[in-house]
Formats: C-alpha cells, sequence, structure tokens
C-alpha cells in the first residue's frame, strides 16, 4: 500500500517511516526542511519537501505521490519553552492542526484517498470528573485552564474534520504521553536533567494520572491503523496509567537520582501555572481496550515501568531537544500532545 506521512522527521515519524517500510508499505514522508530530507531516504522512504501550512505545496505533494492513505504526524513541539503560556507557545502547532489538517484533507480528497490517520492527544483534554480510566466515548473537558483553550479548540477542530471527512475513511490517533529516544523523557532528555537536578517536584498530592507511550509502541499502533479497525478514534497508551506520585519517584529511581522533592499546590501554582498544577493534580488516567481490540495491536511496554527501565533511550539520538530552562518544560515537551 502506498503511504504518505505529513510529519515524517518527527518524534513518531522517525519511528514510523521505518516500520512503515518494514511492514511492506511503499512510503512517501513530507518534511518542511530540505536538510532533513536525506533522512527520510536513509529510512526507505521518498522524500518530499513541502510547508504543511501551504495549501498549494501540499496538494502537490500528495497529487504527485498518489496515496491510499495519508498520515497527519504534524506538530511543533520541540520549539517550547514555557508552560506558563501555553496557548502561545503552541501557536505553531495549533494552525499545524488546524490549517495543516485542511490541507491535508483538501489534498486527500482531491487525491482520491480512502484513509485518513491524523495524531492526537489522550490526557489533559479528557473531562476529569467521574469514576475509571477515560475511555474514547467519554466528554472532552469543558472548562480547561484559560490558557489551554485555544489549543483545545484546535485538537477539537482536527477531530471534527477528520472524523466529519467525506468519502474518507478518518481515523484519530489519541497518543498518551511520549517517552524513549528522541523526546524528552529519554536517559539524557530535559526530564532526566530536571529529575537528576531536583527540579522537577511532585505538585501537591500528585493525583494527577498519566498515560504513556512509548514513541516505538505509538508507531506500531499506527502502522496497525493503517489497515485494521473502523475510522474513529482509539486511545494509544500503554496498559498502566500511573500517578504523578508514582511515576516521577520511579524515573528517578532508574536514573540514580533522588527521589523528587513536594511542594504545594500553591507554590506550583507560580512556577507552573494552573496547566502545570492541572497536569500534576487532575489529569485522569486513559483506556488502550479499544485500540487493542480493533486494532489488533500491543504495546511493547505495557507500562511506564517496564520502560522507563528497557526503553528511556537517548534524546541526543534522534533529537536534540529544547532548552530546560523552565521548570516544568519537560512536562511540557511529554504531555503536551
Amino acid at each position: 500500500m502506498k503511504v504518505f506521512v505529513a510529519g515524517g522527521t518527527g518524534a513518531i515519524g522517525r519511528y514510523l517511516v521505518p516500520q512503515l517500510v518494514e511492514a511492506g508499505h511503499v512510503v512517501v514522508a513530507m518534511t518542511r526542511s530540505s536538510q532533513k530530507a536525506p533522512q527520510l531516504e536513509q529510512l526507505g522512504a521518498q522524500a518530499v519537501v513541502a510547508d504543511g501550512l501551504d495549501p498549494s505545496a501540499v496538494g502537490e505533494a500528495i497529487s504527485r505521490a498518489e496515496p491510499e492513505v495519508v498520515i497527519h504526524q504534524m506538530t511543533a513541539l520541540a520549539s517550547i519553552k514555557s508552560m506558563r503560556s501555553f496557548d502561545k507557545e503552541f501557536t505553531l502547532t495549533n494552525r499545524l492542526r488546524t490549517e495543516g489538517t485542511d490541507n491535508l484533507l483538501a489534498a486527500a480528497r482531491a487525491a482520491g484517498v480512502r484513509r485518513f490517520l491524523a495524531q492526537s492527544y489522550a490526557g489533559w483534554n479528557y473531562e476529569p470528573a467521574g469514576p475509571g480510566l477515560k475511555t474514547e466515548e467519554d466528554p472532552i473537558v469543558t472548562d480547561p485552564p484559560a490558557n489551554q483553550r485555544r489549543s483545545l479548540e484546535a485538537i477539537l477542530h482536527l477531530e471534527s474534520q477528520v472524523l466529519g471527512a467525506e468519502a474518507i475513511e478518518g481515523v484519530v490517533l489519541r497518543y498518551g504521553s511520549f517517552y524513549g529516544t528522541g523526546t524528552g523523557i529519554a536517559e539524557d532528555g530535559v526530564i532526566a536533567e530536571l529529575v537528576r537536578k531536583r527540579r522537577l517536584p511532585v505538585i501537591g498530592e500528585g493525583g494527577g494520572v498519566w498515560s504513556f507511550a512509548h514513541v516505538d509502541d505509538a508507531a506500531a499502533a499506527t502502522v496497525a491503523a493503517v489497515e485494521n479497525g473502523a475510522p474513529g478514534i482509539y486511545n494509544v497508551v500503554d496498559d498502566h496509567p500511573a500517578a504523578v506520585a508514582d511515576w516521577l519517584p520511579e524515573l528517578a529511581r532508574v536514573l540514580g537520582a533522588k527521589r523528587p522533592w513536594r511542594v504545594p499546590a500553591w507554590l506550583g501554582r507560580i512556577a507552573a501555572g494552573e496547566v502545570g498544577v492541572s497536569m500534576m493534580t487532575e489529569t485522569r488516567g486513559v483506556s488502550n481496550a479499544k485500540a487493542k481490540r480493533e486494532l489488533r495491536w500491543e504495546p511493547r511496554y505495557p507500562s511506564y515501568r517496564e520502560g522507563f527501565r528497557d526503553g528511556l533511550g537517548a534524546a541526543s539520538a534522534t533529537l536534540g531537544g529544547p532548552p530546560a530552562d523552565e521548570l516544568l518544560l519537560s512536562l511540557l515537551a511529554a504531555a503536551a500532545g
């Protein structure tokens, strides 16, 4: 099958492209940087240079590729520097989730693409109220922190457009918080740096529950979704969501660092703002049952414990990452979606 990947050099794309090739697909991968094109060719793809925000360039790229499937993995998370101004920091990513999605869908329709997969997020965007793990049927948060609202609107735009696309099988993949090689949560990533310096504390009781996804597992689920599963939404996370009070000390232990400090919520609010406190104290865990059942996918790392122990990898192997100059920058890099 011929597959077009937009965002082929991102955190997921670097894993996704070679897995698609290994699965027997012909891959055309798009990047906006001509300097990164050789990386895609080394991974076994035909490289295309185009800006996802340029509708003419996107249209021409997909028209020439003539793919059966388009996969939208475009984000701009590497430039994030602060959590206090969440929406401002996410301006470009939000445009890629709105304008970029519209450009890719228009080009896909014109080219007769059969199936369209898009990256979304599973975590802070679920309504925190109610019992149990969140499923794809549960409601999205209606009252996020004020400086997170535009980012939520962008996610909702992406999902509604993909799921409502005419004559195209729309699939939304809500990934959990990434870790592994090329991410902020790697042996030499920004989180490791902050944890070793004890600059990443548990805020309040640390009751916010995170659902993780190793980037290799996220890519494998995406490959599975190329051919499996009905159109719809799928949570792509591991089997064992964990409270911050559990996973952050475990990460410190794996890294050989001292146990993280604990700070009260009022102090965390000063340092990280409402978004940081919300992620540390209110985020709810997410179920992967639907993805495992319908995509026929199983995570290689069923929990963060195995993944932190055996799969952290090195951030510098594929991605330098943004500077760690904010207390909770690493949380944003890992959990922003």
